[in-house]
């Protein structure tokens, strides 16, 4: 049994169970691939695959077993690794952080800008997507952090810890109808045909909550994955939006108003997530530290620690 078999074992699990798939994202041939599963399945005196002819069309109960446990160490082979580099170069290596749009393009440039100028060797990579996909991410060992509102802490696998609290806001033409209400409603908003973020995204089912527990069915005329969008089908007159109030910035929306939606809907919550047993550089907590300042190493190692 060797490092290489497991690789090869997880590679053809993360690839949907094609062989083909798994032998290119490893660079290597598929009859190579075919031969290690065989001789590690021997070895163990198990199948790990159920095959149909020469394809592999399911994991065996064992094998799930086997996947698990090949993970981890593979996960604790990567982070002997990153100890080594740890203390070999320790303002150099790379950094990744997954985050949706309204993160990367509203909350994290001033901490990326700061971070970049502490870690100049640092070489740090932003992955967009929605919550699912960024918790994936993490869970996979393609990203170091995961930044997002929805979904993070619903993932066992996961550390996720709270960095901030942030409402919504209502975002209008100028001169339109609702700027003239002395508190806004949800009755009232309902009057208008609403753009808001896709329901993976940013808050949704906070909207969705406030509006049903009103009682009150919203006409939802268009959705989409970003704040940008959002605001960009609102000056065209489409409907009123409902982003993120972090996402209305006065200087650059010049065309459009802003009104507080915080008292309408239930505030949000943006957190970071580690995985499990994750071996974080010290650029790693700083980066968390700059982003949320009560996440010191401190608090952020104890969490990992207490969940291993």
């Amino acid at each position: 049994m060797n490092l290489q078999q497991l690789r090869y074992l997880n590679e053809i699990v993360r690839c949907n169970l094609n062989i083909s798939d798994a032998a290119n994202a490893l660079y290597t041939s598929q009859p190579g691939v075919s031969k290690q599963i065989k001789l590690l399945e021997e070895e163990l005196g198990i199948d790990i695959f159920v095959r149909n002819g020469k394809r592999i069309v399911a994991i065996t109960e064992p094998g799930k077993a086997v996947l698990e446990i090949a993970q981890r160490m593979l996960h604790e082979t990567e982070n002997l690794k990153q100890v080594g580099q740890e203390f070999r170069t320790q303002d150099s290596g790379s950094l990744t952080i997954a985050t949706t749009h309204t993160q990367a393009r509203y909350a994290l440039p001033p901490v990326v800008k700061q971070f970049t100028q502490s870690y100049p060797g640092v070489k740090l990579g932003l992955h967009q997507g929605n919550p699912t996909q960024i918790a994936e991410m993490v869970l996979g060992g393609e990203v170091d952090i995961g930044i997002a509102t929805e979904s993070l802490a619903l993932y066992d696998e996961l550390v996720t810890l709270p960095c901030y609290e942030w409402h919504h806001c209502v975002v209008v033409p100028p001169r339109h109808p609702l700027l003239q209400e002395k508190r806004l409603t949800l009755k009232k908003l309902a009057e208008y045909p609403i753009i808001t973020y896709d329901f993976a995204f940013t808050g949704r089912n906070k909207i969705n909550q406030a509006f049903h527990d009103a009682g009150i069915e919203p006409n939802i005329a268009l959705t989409a994955i970003d704040a940008d969008v959002i605001k960009t089908y609102v000056e065209l007159g489409l409907g009123v939006g409902i982003v993120a109030q972090m996402a209305f910035i006065p200087d650059r929306d010049r065309h459009l108003r802003m009104i507080d939606a915080g008292h309408l809907i239930q505030p949000s919550t943006t957190r970071i997530a580690i995985r499990k047993n994750q071996y974080l550089r010290g650029f790693g907590y700083h980066f968390i530290e700059l982003f949320a300042p009560h996440l010191t190493r401190d608090v952020v190692s104890k969490a990992l620690h207490l969940t291993t």
